[in-house]
């Protein structure tokens, strides 16, 4: 039996049993007509050379001695190694002076620094030794005394509880550090979230016109992923939920397939050279009813009043307020019920899909230029449907200012 297009297009994710059937090229999507978008300039040295010496201003402002970051995207961000995270520790260690220090088991050695973008000591463990011991004794090393150790939020409590028992030291959160220096994007960081988006708008564009009655949302995803991957980006996440499913911000475990007059909700990003995209589109197969027009129509008003309420200054928290007013006058909520606006307005973006700060009530954080945050003030309608748009901004002299140009119709979704 000759399969037919839409189940080719779920057989990529058994491409494996398929080789050998001579199937494979069949059931892969014609990708002939996608190139990869222009390549972007990677984070330079000298780039990598100011994190660290605005790391080391705030250190000396906040009376902090040192701060330790473990393997992860603060890593990377202050020195360029991508590590991931097991049970042996790989860190760096930023004094308040000096050259930083990565500390990392002996056999890693050679791996670590080969992405090691900052001029930095390197100083080994062996498995039968402690890597605290290490870390301890650069601390001693440097004369680094009668200051706390700041620890980035992320890192492990096997990895701070080590530390501080082997130094003795008062350990710190070194969150005025590290979101001191994450929080404000430089133009080249810009840049890369500015080529990410671009890379998941052509692949939504590239997708949507591909969408066909019976597919699933994970079908839908895989072409997603496979055009992203075509133009030059690395998929982070492809979430398509369907009908019923999209009432609920990350959907359900039921299956459910496009059909005329259903809703297709499409949240999905990539990363270009390290920094992420998030972008979601929601239209409906086929006609709309009144009320999802409606629905769609309060989503993409509330998305343009929380990028006028983003203003330098402002505290983030005052820009969910202002779209919840506004929902609220709609008849939705209030405050976070349903239906209506579950979630917060946005949330903060860079290396991380999510970063800190968000765009929620209570958070007094001022708006600055740097900043970055995703506009998803969605509406969800349990037991019906749910419209979520989202694109993302990034904070200007002058004001906010867009990734990705939001859609102005849902008869123009993309």
């Amino acid at each position: 039996m000759t399969p037919n297009r839409r189940q080719l297009l779920a057989a990529g994710a058994f491409a494996p049993l398929l080789a050998s059937s001579g199937l494979l090229r069949a059931a892969e999507p014609d990708l002939s007509a996608l190139r990869p978008l222009p390549k972007r300039p990677a984070i330079t040295a000298a780039e990598y050379a100011r994190r660290i010496a605005r790391a080391q201003a705030l250190m000396r402002q906040h009376g902090i001695g040192a701060v330790l970051v473990e393997s992860g995207t603060s890593l990377a961000y202050f020195t360029g190694v991508r590590w991931g995270r097991s049970e042996r520790p790989t860190a760096v260690i930023i004094p308040v002076e000096g050259e930083p220090c990565i500390v990392t088991p002996f056999f890693e050695e050679p791996s670590v620094r080969e992405s090691l973008a900052v001029p930095a000591e390197v100083r080994v463990w062996q498995e039968d030794q402690s890597p605290y011991a290490v870390m301890g004794g650069f601390l001693r090393d440097r004369r680094l005394t009668g200051r706390p150790i700041g620890v980035e939020e992320t890192t492990r409590y096997f990895i701070s509880d080590g530390l501080a028992q082997a130094t003795g030291r008062p350990i710190v959160s070194a969150n005025p550090i590290v979101r001191g220096c994450r929080m404000i994007k430089s133009p080249a960081e810009i840049t890369l979230m500015q080529a990410a988006t671009e890379t998941t708008i052509a692949a939504y564009r590239w997708t949507f016109a591909r969408i066909e009655a019976g597919m699933t949302g994970t079908e839908i995803g895989a072409l997603m992923n496979a055009a992203t991957r075509a133009l030059g980006g690395s998929p982070e996440f492809a979430l398509v939920l369907i009908g019923e499913a999209s009432a609920y911000p990350h959907g359900t475990r039921a299956a459910h397939r496009v059909a005329p007059g259903q809703v297709v909700l499409m949240d999905c990003g990539c990363t270009v050279g390290g920094y992420q995209s998030d972008v979601s589109r929601t239209f409906v197969f086929g006609s709309a009813s009144k009320e999802q027009r409606a629905v769609w129509d309060h989503v993409a008003r509330g998305q343009q009043i929380a990028f006028v309420a983003a203003q330098l200054g402002t505290p983030a928290g005052a820009v969910d307020d202002t779209v919840r007013r506004y929902y609220t006058g709609l008849g939705y909520g209030p405050d976070y019920t349903l239906p209506g606006l579950s979630h917060r307005t946005g949330h903060g973006i860079g290396m991380d899909g999510h970063e800190p700060v968000n765009l929620v009530r209570g958070e007094t954080t001022p708006l600055a230029v740097g900043m970055c945050f995703s506009d998803e003030p969605g509406i969800y309608l349990p037991g019906q449907f749910g419209v979520r748009l989202e694109d993302c901004f990034h904070m200007t002299a002058s004001g906010p200012k867009w990734f990705s140009e939001p859609p102005r119709s849902l008869d123009a979704p993309v």
